[in-house]
């Protein structure tokens, strides 16, 4: 379990397709407190640790179903990806509960300056069988952007802005986000299980 508060962006240095699964070997600032087996999220995506060469960086595995699902196949040398290692459960859940299991993607169809912060809007496609399952953002509410806890403003059927601070824009890959990047979403878990119970009532009635 996750809480979007991103530790950091770090850098891909290597990327290998093995079949159908990508190795994605990054570099980060705590790798000497990483071990084989723990699982971190990349951009919101839960991986698992498979490898730890010693020189300062780590390997993930990505299946097929999550780089269908998400953004980490379009990843190269260079990228910044956001990180978090799984919440301490005697720790403050400063985000909200993110399980690390990306729905979709989304694309950035704007930028806007708001004096100093930065609005963002994102846009996908809508699935009326999986919006019935609470696969949609609400006003206010949370969701989760590469990663990254946000509470969302101008909701709509498809499509939603996020107010960015700068010290997010600084110290996530959102300051590589413009208007045509894919970024991996997680809807709130609450809406999902309000959605399953409304549903299972119903069947049951």
């Amino acid at each position: 379990m996750f809480s979007g508060i991103v530790e950091e962006a770090a850098e891909v240095v290597a990327v290998k397709h093995n079949d159908s699964n990508v190795d994605l070997t990054l570099r980060c600032s705590f790798v000497d407190e990483l071990h084989v087996d723990q699982s971190v999220a990349h951009n919101g995506v839960c991986l698992t640790v498979v490898a730890l060469p010693g020189d300062g960086t780590y390997t993930v595995t990505a299946i097929r179903e999550t780089l269908d699902r998400s953004n980490l196949g379009l990843l190269k040398p260079g990228d910044k990806v956001n990180l978090e290692r799984s919440m301490l459960m005697n720790g403050r859940l400063d985000g909200h509960i993110v399980q690390g299991h990306v729905d979709t993607t989304a694309l950035c169809t704007a930028v806007e300056d708001a004096d100093g912060s930065r609005y963002f809007t994102f846009k996908y496609d809508v699935d009326p069988a999986m919006a019935a399952k609470g696969y949609v953002t609400v006003e206010k509410g949370s969701v989760t952007v590469n990663g990254v806890s946000l509470t969302v403003c101008d909701s709509t059927i498809d499509s939603f802005r996020v107010a960015i601070i700068p010290y997010t824009f600084e110290h996530t890959n959102f300051h590589a986000i413009e208007v045509g990047s894919k970024v991996n979403l997680e809807f709130d878990i609450i809406g999902k299980y309000l959605a399953r119970l409304a549903e299972v009532q119903d069947a049951v009635k």
